[in-house]
């Protein structure tokens, strides 16, 4: 295979700057011959925050890539991995300098501060998808599920719960909203549906050796990390699962989404952003890291919890239910470029017996 040229290099960096990393949204069920998602009908492009599923538009062999601009579980081809690689040397080459490394690493909450001043609620959308990718989350809203108790990680602006509240008609659901900026908890608490008896937020580092504010070991029933875990770096890994194993239910299960590597966001970082391998620091000093499947799997599970873990608890400490790559491959039509988004999705459950 031939090189890339440094000028289809030029192009597909620029490309990515521009491309939207927003996920496509797809309809669900339709009896027209021709399926929602292969149609360019109108009425068929709903919005990010419209109820969509996963994994229904595959491509295949004798498609036109560039007919839709999203297509589900599409590996990366030859070019745009030799791409990732290149991108990924010239990262190695120029590091986060020492002192800058110092200085995001050692209060990683006052960027997340920072980042919730500038942005409030408006920068993400409500993630009323989760439902769709987790089915249990549309279980406990339920009028007789009985009491539940969900710990949501990382709770941001309050997206993901309060799209869970707004279709809650459980009243015995709590929603325990944390999250380790003090200004996302600001917003939370501000937001007109809050107040209410089933959600309560706090402020929580969850690589902190405590537990949340409220909650004792083993309260919890779910406990919700979405795009959290790729916050931390690899040193905060073992605290943090550490405490969502001592915080959920004997049964209890993580419901899990983040970042995967050679994803588009990662591939596209510059010079001076690199921490360490598949750890870097974005433009508004806030931190991401790239898993691997294997990775994640040796992390949740008694291969890599931890020297903590294993002085307090029985092996092993989590069971992997499913961790699946949702790869999407994003098409810029004009351009005729092609980019690719990688995401790992899982549940992890704490082994042992539910209490009755």
């Amino acid at each position: 295979m031939e090189s890339i040229t440094s000028s289809n290099e030029a192009i597909l960096a620029d490309n990515l700057k521009e491309l939207s990393v927003q996920d496509p949204s797809q309809p669900l069920g339709s009896s027209q011959e021709i399926p929602p998602h292969r149609s360019h009908d109108p009425e068929n492009n709903l919005k990010r925050s419209d109820p969509f599923q996963f994994g229904s538009r595959y491509l295949n062999e004798n498609d036109n890539v560039f007919e839709f601009n999203a297509w589900d579980h599409v590996e990366t081809d030859d070019i745009y991995k030799e791409y990732a690689e290149q991108q990924y040397a010239k990262q190695r080459e120029a590091p986060v300098s020492e002192f800058d490394k110092s200085r995001f690493n050692s209060d990683p909450a006052k960027w997340w501060n920072n980042f919730y001043k500038n942005n409030t609620a408006n920068f993400f959308k409500d993630r009323k998808w989760l439902q769709q990718e987790f089915p249990i989350l549309s279980q406990i809203t339920k009028a007789d599920a009985g009491p539940i108790t969900l710990l949501e990680v990382g709770a941001g602006a309050g997206n993901t719960a309060f799209p869970i509240l707004a279709h809650n008609q459980n009243p015995d659901l709590k929603i325990h909203a944390c999250d380790f900026s003090k200004k996302a908890v600001e917003v939370i608490r501000s937001n007109e549906a809050y107040g209410t008896k089933n959600i309560q937020a706090d402020v929580w580092d969850v690589a902190e050796n405590n537990l949340p504010p409220g909650m004792e070991e083993g309260s919890a029933d779910l406990v919700l990390m979405i795009f959290i875990f790729s916050a931390l770096s690899p040193s905060q890994w073992n605290q943090a699962v550490q405490n969502i194993f001592k915080v959920l239910k004997p049964g209890g299960e993580v419901l899990f989404r983040d970042y995967g590597r050679g994803d588009l966001a990662q591939v596209r970082f510059k010079k001076g952003r690199y921490l360490e391998e598949n750890f870097y620091i974005r433009g508004d000093g806030t931190r991401v890291y790239f898993f691997e499947k294997d990775e994640l799997v040796d992390i949740w599970t008694k291969k890599n919890a931890g020297d903590v873990l294993a002085e307090t608890t029985p092996e092993p400490h989590f069971e992997v239910i499913d961790l699946g790559v949702d790869r999407r491959l994003l098409v810029n039509r004009a351009k005729q470029l092609k980019m690719y988004r990688c995401w790992l999705q899982g549940r992890f459950r704490k082994q042992g017996k539910t209490n009755s």
